[in-house]
């Protein structure tokens, strides 16, 4: 996803490797964070949804 969203904000310049090395560094923190504080709720809702 960083790759993507990185190219689409930046285009393919000549330190596009780096620029996009930085953004996954910096967001895998964050998205693991995020994955683990709601992958609980959400796998509930969808165990609810499912058994309707």
């Amino acid at each position: 996803m960083t790759l993507w969203i990185t190219w689409i904000n930046l285009g393919l310049q000549p330190n596009f490797l780096w620029l996009w090395a930085k953004a996954f560094i910096l967001a895998w923190p964050a998205a693991a964070t995020i994955s683990f504080l709601f992958a609980p709720k959400v796998h509930k809702l969808t165990e609810k949804i499912i058994s309707k």
